[in-house]
């Protein structure tokens, strides 16, 4: 495998040749783990913090952008993506930015808020890693980050449960998407390991089943600062 076909470049090149595929797989309900378990998770795992503002880093097409701003919250929403933050703000999102976590991290964002929450939207290596460093400077006093993630012990599959890169995959998905994107797989300890050299302390960690096979659909993580 080509190591520049396992990259951050690489996920950013594909979620832009799927953006609209993946635009209309959300809207339309396509995805059903979404739909049974993993959006109503977030949704409330975020209003569980009584936020009065949030920052939604790697926004998508905004859907939950839209939820917590149909519940009175303030929301910022940040995608690489051109197409997808378009997308966003026609759909009714108030402030939609097109910014990297690459430029995140090096202060371009001057904003800070209650609670940012990444939603499925830390695929990457280098860029996830600079992100959350910068995560303790967008949060405001007492804020919160969640992280809702691929369970590692679901994800990881029949390989070996080490950290790395791994091959993307569309499977499930309609033919409108091609060139499924990499993703860095992370274990449980790299994943509370890059929280706390991050200056972050996970104060909570849900595990939203699957109905349909008891087994976790995610996994969502709550930290805040370390004081």
């Amino acid at each position: 495998m080509n190591i520049e076909l396992l990259s951050d470049g690489k996920i950013i090149d594909s979620w832009r040749h799927n953006a609209l595929p993946w635009m209309n797989a959300v809207r339309g309900g396509e995805i059903e783990s979404r739909r049974l378990v993993t959006d109503r998770a977030v949704l409330d795992a975020v209003l569980a913090c009584d936020p009065a503002t949030v920052l939604d880093l790697g926004c998508g097409e905004g859907w939950l952008a839209l939820a917590l701003q149909r519940n009175g919250i303030g929301v910022t929403a940040i995608d690489v993506v051109p197409a997808l933050v378009l997308a966003a703000k026609q759909a009714g999102v108030i402030d939609g930015r097109v910014l990297s976590y690459e430029e995140m991290a090096s202060g371009q964002l001057k904003l800070s808020a209650d609670v940012v929450v990444c939603n499925f939207s830390l695929l990457g290596k280098e860029s996830v890693d600079g992100l959350l460093r910068t995560i303790p400077t967008l949060l405001k006093p007492d804020g919160s980050l969640i992280v809702q993630t691929l369970h590692p012990l679901v994800a990881c599959g029949d390989l070996p449960y080490l950290d790395g890169w791994r091959t993307g995959s569309w499977a499930g998905f309609g033919e409108a998407f091609s060139d499924a994107p990499p993703w860095y797989f992370r274990t449980l300890h790299a994943w509370l390991e890059l929280m706390w050299s991050s200056g972050l302390t996970l104060q909570e960690m849900r595990e939203p089943l699957d109905p349909r096979t008891g087994r976790p659909a995610s996994v969502i993580f709550r930290a805040n600062v370390r004081a």
